[in-house]
């Protein structure tokens, strides 16, 4: 055999050893997520306050409410140590969120609970969106709104970061609350979620 013919039927074998493990590697990666909403479906979620979340155009989609306070979709699950991955978009007005860890699933606020805050206007942007509220600045504070956009969180016992559009904005430690569950936010504005998906660690 020629030495040209030895490096073809190399390269054959490698390129069909890709090709053979390419799905299970694709699996793997997605092994141990749990999709908890996404634009064909709304999902499993008690309502606290009054939005109008519905689908619309492939994501949950709220732009209006009635009386006072903020509105939620809360998870029926708790979670301790977890991943969380979700695609949101928000106008430049909105003022909205992901609360983690909520230890009272009725009453959500940064005092109950980790704020992801999504919020590009707030008066204080040290803790506007990318910050947790109360626990984490974030400087500069990347802007949401107009567009699509993905957070990464994480809350490994008392270690809490997010992640936005693969740049990190906070990083903190914090015991305040070990387990409880998580709360998509609607307050002004309009607030899409595409998909929300959360892995337990």
């Amino acid at each position: 055999m020629t030495r040209r013919s030895v490096i073809a039927l190399g390269l054959l074998i490698v390129g069909c050893t890709i090709v053979g493990y390419a799905p299970n590697a694709f699996t793997q990666a997605n092994a141990g997520w749990v999709t908890l909403l996404d634009g064909t479906n709304m999902g499993d979620w008690n309502r606290v306050g009054n939005a109008n979340w519905r689908l619309e155009d492939g994501a949950v989609v709220a732009d209006k409410k009635e009386g006072d306070g903020n509105a939620y979709l809360v998870s029926k699950n708790r979670y301790k140590d977890f991943q969380i991955r979700a695609e949101f978009w928000v106008s430049e007005d909105a003022n909205s969120g992901i609360f983690i860890r909520c230890t009272d699933p009725n009453k959500i606020s940064s005092q109950t609970g980790y704020e992801v805050n999504i919020y590009d206007k707030r008066p204080d942007p040290s803790y506007g969106t990318g910050a947790i509220v109360r626990v984490a600045k974030v400087s500069p504070m990347p802007k949401a709104g107009g567009r699509w956009n993905i957070f990464e969180i994480t809350a490994k016992g008392p270690q809490l970061t997010v992640v936005m559009n693969g740049n990190k904005t906070a990083d903190a430690q914090d015991s305040q609350f070990p387990k409880g569950v998580v709360a998509l936010q609607y307050g002004t504005g309009v607030v899409k979620f595409r998909k929300v998906q959360i892995k337990p660690l």
